[in-house]
Protein backbone atom coordinates (compact mmCIF):
# COMPACT_ATOMS: atom_id res chain seq x y z
CA UNK A 1 0.00 0.00 0.00
CA UNK A 2 1.41 3.39 -1.00
CA UNK A 3 0.57 6.94 0.11
CA UNK A 4 -1.96 8.92 -1.89
CA UNK A 5 -0.31 12.04 -3.26
CA UNK A 6 -1.81 14.99 -5.09
CA UNK A 7 -0.62 18.34 -6.35
CA UNK A 8 -2.96 20.04 -3.89
CA UNK A 9 -0.83 22.38 -1.81
CA UNK A 10 -1.50 21.86 1.89
CA UNK A 11 1.20 24.32 2.96
CA UNK A 12 2.76 27.17 1.01
CA UNK A 13 5.08 29.94 2.15
CA UNK A 14 5.64 33.04 0.04
CA UNK A 15 8.85 35.00 0.65
CA UNK A 16 8.78 33.91 4.28
CA UNK A 17 11.52 35.69 6.23
CA UNK A 18 12.56 36.25 9.84
CA UNK A 19 15.25 38.61 11.05
CA UNK A 20 16.77 38.77 14.53
CA UNK A 21 18.67 42.05 14.74
CA UNK A 22 20.93 42.09 11.69
CA UNK A 23 20.80 38.32 11.15
CA UNK A 24 18.30 36.66 8.82
CA UNK A 25 17.32 33.30 10.35
CA UNK A 26 15.05 32.65 7.37
CA UNK A 27 15.06 34.61 4.13
CA UNK A 28 12.61 34.56 1.21
CA UNK A 29 11.47 30.94 1.70
CA UNK A 30 9.00 29.60 -0.84
CA UNK A 31 8.01 26.14 0.35
CA UNK A 32 5.29 23.95 -1.08
CA UNK A 33 4.00 20.83 0.67
CA UNK A 34 1.46 18.67 -1.17
CA UNK A 35 -1.33 16.61 0.36
CA UNK A 36 -0.05 13.14 1.20
CA UNK A 37 3.61 14.17 1.37
CA UNK A 38 6.08 13.08 3.95
CA UNK A 39 8.03 16.29 3.46
CA UNK A 40 11.62 16.30 4.69
CA UNK A 41 12.78 19.76 5.79
CA UNK A 42 16.56 19.58 5.93
CA UNK A 43 19.45 21.85 6.77
CA UNK A 44 22.58 22.07 8.92
CA UNK A 45 22.28 23.16 12.54
CA UNK A 46 21.42 26.85 12.61
CA UNK A 47 20.06 26.82 9.06
CA UNK A 48 16.68 28.19 10.15
CA UNK A 49 14.55 25.04 10.30
CA UNK A 50 13.11 25.56 13.77
CA UNK A 51 12.56 29.27 13.14
CA UNK A 52 10.57 28.41 10.01
CA UNK A 53 8.48 25.83 11.85
CA UNK A 54 7.73 28.29 14.64
CA UNK A 55 6.49 30.81 12.07
CA UNK A 56 4.28 28.16 10.44
CA UNK A 57 2.80 27.35 13.85
CA UNK A 58 2.40 31.10 14.64
CA UNK A 59 4.82 30.88 17.57
CA UNK A 60 6.94 33.53 15.85
CA UNK A 61 5.79 36.46 13.75
CA UNK A 62 7.46 36.70 10.32
CA UNK A 63 9.47 39.79 9.46
CA UNK A 64 8.19 39.49 5.89
CA UNK A 65 6.25 37.11 3.67
CA UNK A 66 3.09 35.06 4.12
CA UNK A 67 1.88 31.54 4.83
CA UNK A 68 -1.07 29.67 3.33
CA UNK A 69 -2.35 26.42 4.80
CA UNK A 70 -5.16 24.50 3.08
CA UNK A 71 -5.21 27.29 0.50
CA UNK A 72 -6.12 29.94 3.10
CA UNK A 73 -4.16 32.81 4.64
CA UNK A 74 -2.83 31.76 8.04
CA UNK A 75 -2.72 35.39 9.16
CA UNK A 76 -6.43 35.92 8.42
CA UNK A 77 -7.80 32.55 9.52
CA UNK A 78 -5.38 31.41 12.22
CA UNK A 79 -7.84 29.72 14.59
CA UNK A 80 -9.73 27.66 12.00
CA UNK A 81 -6.54 26.57 10.22
CA UNK A 82 -4.61 25.57 13.35
CA UNK A 83 -7.54 23.42 14.48
CA UNK A 84 -6.57 21.14 11.56
CA UNK A 85 -2.82 21.26 12.24
CA UNK A 86 -0.67 19.85 15.02
CA UNK A 87 3.00 20.44 15.68
CA UNK A 88 5.55 19.00 18.08
CA UNK A 89 8.42 21.46 18.33
CA UNK A 90 10.18 20.58 21.57
CA UNK A 91 10.32 17.16 23.19
CA UNK A 92 6.86 16.45 24.64
CA UNK A 93 6.36 16.86 28.40
CA UNK A 94 4.05 14.75 30.53
CA UNK A 95 2.98 14.16 34.11
CA UNK A 96 5.41 11.31 34.76
CA UNK A 97 3.52 9.81 37.71
CA UNK A 98 0.28 9.57 35.73
CA UNK A 99 -0.57 6.96 33.13
CA UNK A 100 -0.36 7.54 29.39
CA UNK A 101 -4.16 7.43 29.23
CA UNK A 102 -4.56 9.98 32.05
CA UNK A 103 -2.09 12.34 30.35
CA UNK A 104 -4.13 12.19 27.15
CA UNK A 105 -7.32 12.73 29.12
CA UNK A 106 -5.92 15.91 30.72
CA UNK A 107 -4.67 17.23 27.39
CA UNK A 108 -7.96 16.41 25.70
CA UNK A 109 -9.93 18.33 28.29
CA UNK A 110 -7.96 21.48 27.42
CA UNK A 111 -9.13 21.47 23.81
CA UNK A 112 -12.41 19.62 23.46
CA UNK A 113 -14.20 16.69 25.01
CA UNK A 114 -12.29 13.58 23.94
CA UNK A 115 -13.97 10.20 24.26
CA UNK A 116 -12.28 7.19 25.85
CA UNK A 117 -12.33 5.26 22.58
CA UNK A 118 -10.57 8.15 20.80
CA UNK A 119 -7.76 8.12 23.37
CA UNK A 120 -7.37 4.35 23.14
CA UNK A 121 -7.39 4.60 19.35
CA UNK A 122 -4.62 7.24 19.41
CA UNK A 123 -2.52 5.04 21.71
CA UNK A 124 -3.16 2.07 19.42
CA UNK A 125 -1.97 4.01 16.35
CA UNK A 126 1.39 4.79 18.03
CA UNK A 127 1.78 1.26 19.42
CA UNK A 128 1.15 2.09 23.09
CA UNK A 129 -2.30 0.59 23.64
CA UNK A 130 -0.89 -2.21 25.80
CA UNK A 131 0.87 0.37 28.02
CA UNK A 132 -2.09 2.76 28.23
CA UNK A 133 -2.51 2.53 32.01
CA UNK A 134 1.16 2.41 33.00
CA UNK A 135 2.92 5.44 34.45
CA UNK A 136 4.82 7.53 31.92
CA UNK A 137 7.92 7.52 34.17
CA UNK A 138 8.42 3.87 33.11
CA UNK A 139 8.50 4.80 29.40
CA UNK A 140 11.63 5.00 27.28
CA UNK A 141 12.49 8.23 25.44
CA UNK A 142 11.16 6.71 22.22
CA UNK A 143 7.87 5.76 23.87
CA UNK A 144 7.46 9.30 25.22
CA UNK A 145 8.05 10.62 21.71
CA UNK A 146 5.32 8.33 20.37
CA UNK A 147 3.02 9.36 23.23
CA UNK A 148 3.56 12.97 22.15
CA UNK A 149 2.40 12.02 18.67
CA UNK A 150 -0.63 10.23 20.18
CA UNK A 151 -1.44 13.46 21.99
CA UNK A 152 -1.24 15.31 18.67
CA UNK A 153 -3.59 12.80 17.04
CA UNK A 154 -6.40 13.60 19.47
CA UNK A 155 -7.21 16.70 17.43
CA UNK A 156 -7.37 14.57 14.23
CA UNK A 157 -4.99 16.85 12.30
CA UNK A 158 -4.69 16.84 8.52
CA UNK A 159 -1.16 18.24 8.72
CA UNK A 160 1.29 17.18 11.41
CA UNK A 161 4.59 19.05 11.88
CA UNK A 162 7.43 17.26 13.65
CA UNK A 163 10.66 19.04 14.57
CA UNK A 164 13.51 16.53 14.99
CA UNK A 165 11.24 13.67 16.18
CA UNK A 166 14.07 11.12 16.37
CA UNK A 167 16.57 13.37 18.16
CA UNK A 168 18.23 11.55 21.05
CA UNK A 169 16.64 8.18 20.27
CA UNK A 170 18.49 4.88 20.11
CA UNK A 171 18.29 2.88 16.83
CA UNK A 172 15.21 0.96 17.97
CA UNK A 173 13.44 4.17 18.97
CA UNK A 174 14.32 5.72 15.59
CA UNK A 175 12.90 2.69 13.80
CA UNK A 176 9.65 2.90 15.78
CA UNK A 177 9.17 6.61 15.05
CA UNK A 178 10.08 6.11 11.39
CA UNK A 179 7.51 3.34 11.03
CA UNK A 180 4.93 5.50 12.80
CA UNK A 181 5.52 8.39 10.37
CA UNK A 182 4.98 6.02 7.44
CA UNK A 183 1.82 4.71 9.08
CA UNK A 184 0.43 8.22 9.62
CA UNK A 185 1.00 9.00 5.95
CA UNK A 186 -0.24 5.74 4.42
CA UNK A 187 -2.98 4.51 6.76
CA UNK A 188 -4.14 7.74 8.40
CA UNK A 189 -3.83 9.83 5.20
CA UNK A 190 -1.99 12.63 7.00
CA UNK A 191 0.48 15.06 5.47
CA UNK A 192 3.70 15.05 7.50
CA UNK A 193 6.19 17.93 7.61
CA UNK A 194 9.36 16.49 9.08
CA UNK A 195 12.39 18.52 10.15
CA UNK A 196 15.53 16.52 10.79
CA UNK A 197 19.31 16.47 10.52
CA UNK A 198 19.37 12.64 10.42
CA UNK A 199 19.58 12.28 6.65
CA UNK A 200 19.54 8.49 6.52
CA UNK A 201 16.26 8.49 8.46
CA UNK A 202 14.64 11.09 6.19
CA UNK A 203 15.75 9.19 3.10
CA UNK A 204 13.78 6.15 4.28
CA UNK A 205 10.47 8.00 4.78
CA UNK A 206 10.36 11.26 2.81
CA UNK A 207 8.64 11.57 -0.57
CA UNK A 208 9.54 15.24 -1.14
CA UNK A 209 12.04 17.53 0.53
CA UNK A 210 13.50 20.99 0.81
CA UNK A 211 17.04 21.85 1.86
CA UNK A 212 17.84 25.22 3.44
CA UNK A 213 21.18 26.71 4.43
CA UNK A 214 21.87 30.04 6.16
CA UNK A 215 18.10 30.61 6.12
CA UNK A 216 17.77 30.34 2.33
CA UNK A 217 16.15 27.66 0.22
CA UNK A 218 18.69 25.71 -1.85
CA UNK A 219 16.59 23.02 -3.48
CA UNK A 220 13.08 21.55 -3.28
CA UNK A 221 11.33 18.65 -4.98
CA UNK A 222 10.82 14.90 -5.12
CA UNK A 223 13.50 13.01 -3.18
CA UNK A 224 13.97 10.42 -5.94
CA UNK A 225 14.09 13.00 -8.74
CA UNK A 226 16.58 15.22 -6.94
CA UNK A 227 18.91 12.33 -6.18
CA UNK A 228 18.70 11.06 -9.76
CA UNK A 229 20.09 14.38 -11.04
CA UNK A 230 23.44 13.64 -9.46
CA UNK A 231 26.29 11.54 -10.82
CA UNK A 232 25.97 8.29 -8.92
CA UNK A 233 28.36 5.63 -7.68
CA UNK A 234 27.47 2.02 -8.40
CA UNK A 235 28.80 -1.27 -7.14
CA UNK A 236 28.90 -3.78 -10.00
CA UNK A 237 29.72 -7.47 -9.80
CA UNK A 238 30.47 -8.78 -13.27
CA UNK A 239 32.45 -11.58 -14.90
CA UNK A 240 34.96 -11.48 -16.43
CA UNK A 241 35.91 -8.38 -14.49
CA UNK A 242 38.91 -7.34 -16.61
CA UNK A 243 36.85 -7.37 -19.82
CA UNK A 244 34.22 -5.14 -18.19
CA UNK A 245 36.90 -2.69 -17.01
CA UNK A 246 38.38 -2.41 -20.52
CA UNK A 247 34.91 -1.77 -21.94
CA UNK A 248 34.16 0.99 -19.43
CA UNK A 249 37.46 2.76 -20.00
CA UNK A 250 36.23 3.49 -23.52
CA UNK A 251 33.00 5.12 -22.32
CA UNK A 252 33.10 8.90 -21.70
CA UNK A 253 30.31 8.78 -19.11
CA UNK A 254 31.75 6.17 -16.74
CA UNK A 255 34.74 6.14 -14.40
CA UNK A 256 36.08 3.04 -12.66
CA UNK A 257 36.97 4.09 -9.11
CA UNK A 258 38.18 0.82 -7.59
CA UNK A 259 38.10 -2.97 -7.90
CA UNK A 260 38.06 -5.52 -5.10
CA UNK A 261 36.87 -9.12 -4.59
CA UNK A 262 35.34 -9.42 -8.04
CA UNK A 263 33.45 -6.11 -7.74
CA UNK A 264 34.08 -2.64 -9.07
CA UNK A 265 33.04 0.78 -7.88
CA UNK A 266 32.00 2.93 -10.84
CA UNK A 267 30.86 6.55 -11.16
CA UNK A 268 28.15 6.95 -13.83
CA UNK A 269 26.66 10.15 -15.19
CA UNK A 270 22.90 10.67 -14.65
CA UNK A 271 20.62 8.66 -16.91
CA UNK A 272 23.35 6.27 -18.15
CA UNK A 273 23.12 3.40 -15.66
CA UNK A 274 20.61 1.35 -17.68
CA UNK A 275 22.69 1.90 -20.83
CA UNK A 276 25.80 0.56 -19.10
CA UNK A 277 23.91 -2.47 -17.85
CA UNK A 278 22.64 -3.12 -21.40
CA UNK A 279 26.15 -2.84 -22.86
CA UNK A 280 27.59 -5.31 -20.37
CA UNK A 281 24.87 -7.85 -21.12
CA UNK A 282 25.09 -7.46 -24.92
CA UNK A 283 28.84 -8.10 -24.64
CA UNK A 284 27.93 -11.46 -23.05
CA UNK A 285 29.31 -10.50 -19.66
CA UNK A 286 27.64 -12.00 -16.60
CA UNK A 287 26.23 -9.21 -14.37
CA UNK A 288 25.22 -10.55 -10.94
CA UNK A 289 24.91 -7.23 -9.06
CA UNK A 290 24.34 -3.62 -10.12
CA UNK A 291 23.45 -1.38 -7.18
CA UNK A 292 23.63 2.41 -6.61
CA UNK A 293 25.42 4.07 -3.70
CA UNK A 294 23.61 7.36 -4.12
CA UNK A 295 22.64 8.70 -0.72
CA UNK A 296 20.79 11.71 0.56
CA UNK A 297 23.78 12.46 2.79
CA UNK A 298 26.12 12.83 -0.21
CA UNK A 299 23.58 15.02 -2.00
CA UNK A 300 23.03 17.16 1.08
CA UNK A 301 26.71 17.71 1.74
CA UNK A 302 27.35 18.60 -1.87
CA UNK A 303 24.65 21.25 -2.16
CA UNK A 304 25.17 22.77 1.29
CA UNK A 305 28.86 23.18 0.50
CA UNK A 306 27.82 25.18 -2.56
CA UNK A 307 29.18 22.71 -5.11
CA UNK A 308 25.88 21.84 -6.81
CA UNK A 309 24.71 23.37 -10.06
CA UNK A 310 21.05 22.73 -9.18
Amino acid sequence: MTPIHSKEAVLQTHGLSKRFGKRWAAKDLNLEVHRGDVFGFLGPNGAGKSTTIRMILTLLKPTAGSIEIFGTSLHKHRRSILSRVCGIVEKPDFYLFLSAYKNLEIFGSMTHQVRRDEMIEALDVVGLKSRAFEKVKTFSHGMKQRLGIAQALLTKPELIILDEPTSGLDPQGMKEVRELIQKLSIENKMTVFLSSHLLSEVELVATRMAVINHGELIVQGSVSELLERETTKYSIQVEPLNTAIELMKKLPWTEVLSTQDGKMEVRIKPGQASELNRLLVTQHLEVSAFSPHRTLEEFFLKITEGASEI
